[in-house]
């Protein structure tokens, strides 16, 4: 019904605005959440997941850059999912890019954005979070610096979001592999990135519980990059990475190039990003010896993709562009697949 009726209809509006116009419809339908649980949650303890000392009640989580501010954060367990992971958000709050900014290809099953970290900053978040009751869903917080902030003192920004969401949140996710904040992915340099993420883990293991710190990269790394890349996660520890961002490349896609050109810049994800996520999941598992947990994202848009990134090492999954092409039983489906074909 969704793909048939519903996904069309809502195709004809601005991504952007359609994109809200969601959260407001979920929130509106929160008092039917064991309704909206009873139509698009799958419950089987063998799906049960336990990755870097947490308990996930299944492996499929919402993706960084769907829920930024923390909007409806408890409510994403009515629609199945295991883990919810937050923002990408920033000390301050800010508005952006310029819209428009949020593009569909739906020839590639594919969504171009460039929103530039669009949010409402950590102390809005924060304040949110103090009141949700969440139960046993996992919540995680995607953490990133301010536009203006040079990156010579990008570790001041992510320390302050480190600092203020600490009590609210189970894991910690350090996101400089966006392709919309200028200058941000040079901070997965080995050693700007060295010290950006020791200097959080010393912060994270002063705590009387730390808590796990990740690290999501962008698939647009060689084997080189990526080879830098474990030898940094296993520098400073941390509890594992997450493959992969968006990507800038352009490389097979249907629509056409004039199209393409004319939406200009932004990080492509969806189908064209599936094979190459994957390879990246493939390469880092085996490289590590599985040492490294890792969460797979991109270009999961069927069941099967999910069950292939887990195959390849991943302990985790994440959906964004497959959920919004899929529509709200996509969790099911995928957590039916996973239980069917263990």
């Amino acid at each position: 019904m969704y793909k048939l009726l519903v996904r069309p209809f809502l195709f004809l509006f601005d991504p952007e605005k359609i994109h809200h116009f969601s959260f407001r419809f979920l929130k509106t339908a929160a008092p039917l959440g064991g309704i909206m649980r009873g139509l698009y949650s799958h419950h089987d303890s063998s799906l049960e997941t336990q990755c870097f000392g947490l308990t996930f009640k299944n492996p499929v989580g919402l993706a960084a850059g769907f829920d930024k501010d923390a909007l409806i954060a408890e409510k994403w367990q009515n629609l199945g999912f295991g883990f919810v992971e937050l923002g990408t958000v920033t000390p301050r709050p800010q508005e952006g890019n310029p819209k428009k900014r949020l593009f569909r290809l739906p020839q590639d099953q594919a969504i171009i954005n460039r929103m530039g970290f669009n949010n409402q900053g950590v102390d809005v978040m924060v304040e949110r979070l103090k009141k949700i009751k969440r139960g046993d869903l996992i919540v995680g917080a995607n953490i990133g610096k301010n536009k203006d902030t040079p990156n010579e003192n990008a570790v001041d920004d992510y320390l302050i979001c480190f600092e203020k969401l600490f009590p609210y949140v189970d894991y910690f996710v350090v996101n400089v592999s966006s392709p919309n904040t200028p200058g941000l992915r040079s901070l997965q340099e080995k050693e700007p990135l060295t010290h950006l993420l020791q200097t959080l883990q010393d912060k994270n293991q002063a705590q009387p519980a730390p808590k796990p710190l990740l690290l999501k990269i962008a698939p647009d790394l060689n084997e080189a990059e990526l080879d830098d890349i474990i030898e940094v996660a296993q520098t400073t520890n941390l509890a594992g990475l997450i493959a992969t961002n968006t990507t800038i490349s352009r490389e097979g896609l249907t629509t056409p190039d004039a199209e393409v050109e004319k939406i200009g810049n932004g990080g492509l994800s969806g189908k064209p990003l599936t094979q190459r996520s994957n390879e990246v999941i493939r390469y880092i598992h085996q490289k590590t010896d599985g040492k490294i947990p890792l969460i797979g994202v991109g270009g999961i848009m069927r069941p099967e993709d999910a069950a292939q990134r887990l195959e390849s090492g991943a302990s985790l999954v994440q959906v964004y562009t497959g959920f919004v092409y899929n529509g709200p039983g996509f969790v099911k489906k995928i957590l039916r697949f996973l239980t069917d074909n263990r």
